[in-house]
């Protein structure tokens, strides 16, 4: 780690160590540009062989990671996320949040989850499992349907 700001001339190579509290910086400014996310800033810090899954994908490589983050870009008109908290064991860091997304001609939906990074021996992210209910979250926002929907997941599964 360098004990001084990077030059100008450094900026490009150089990249903090990433913890609890570094994390949360970079993720909030991720999603909170003016709606539009912007990876830039925080793609320095995956591994080359990043591993992500989710509820609906799974990712191996920074290629594909970055091509994911490019169709969230794309898909989501206004993305807004809130962290509520974070947590560090060793090279795992866990991170609550609240992310707020408008889908075109769709209100916006608010979901609530957590990620869980870990981090290899040089402090770049190496696998990230984010963790949500996609639908659940998404069907709050419909009238009607997201009542139904609630009362279906408790009766089959409360």
């Amino acid at each position: 780690m360098m004990s001084e700001k990077p030059t100008e001339h450094m900026k490009e190579f150089y990249v903090e160590v990433l913890n609890a509290e570094s994390i949360k910086d970079l993720w909030s400014k991720t999603y909170n540009t003016a709606g539009k996310p912007d990876w830039s800033h925080i793609l320095p810090y995956y591994d080359e062989n990043i591993y992500f899954r989710d509820s609906i994908q799974e990712i191996r490589g920074i290629k594909e990671f970055k091509a994911m983050t490019e169709r969230l870009t794309d898909r989501s008109n206004d993305l807004k996320m809130h962290i509520v908290r974070t947590a560090q064991q060793n090279k795992d860091i866990f991170i609550e949040w609240e992310m707020t997304i408008k889908f075109k001609r769709n209100p916006s939906s608010v979901l609530y989850g957590s990620s869980r990074v870990t981090l290899n021996e040089e402090g770049k992210i190496l696998e990230q499992r984010d963790y949500y209910d996609l639908w659940g979250d998404i069907f709050d926002n419909i009238p009607r349907f997201g009542k139904a929907y609630r009362r279906f997941m408790r009766r089959k599964f409360g």
